[in-house]
């Protein structure tokens, strides 16, 4: 990811979600942890807090033979 700078929480919100709908899980999550230092009460909290689930899940899936 370029090193973007954007003035608001809901911009980089919605950046993460553009990442997320192509599947671009980490770089979503970077832009969420952006919005919530920008505003501990984005949405983007809890679009992060979805990912880490995802994340979590996909990784313990590769392990399982």
């Amino acid at each position: 990811m370029k090193s973007e700078k954007f003035a608001s929480a809901q911009e980089w919100y919605e950046k993460g979600n553009a990442f997320r709908k192509e599947s671009k899980w980490h770089e979503a999550i970077n832009c969420y942890i952006r919005a919530i230092e920008l505003d501990p009460d984005s949405p983007a909290v809890e679009a992060k807090r979805m990912l880490d689930d995802i994340m979590a899940f996909y990784c313990k899936d590769m392990y399982n033979p």
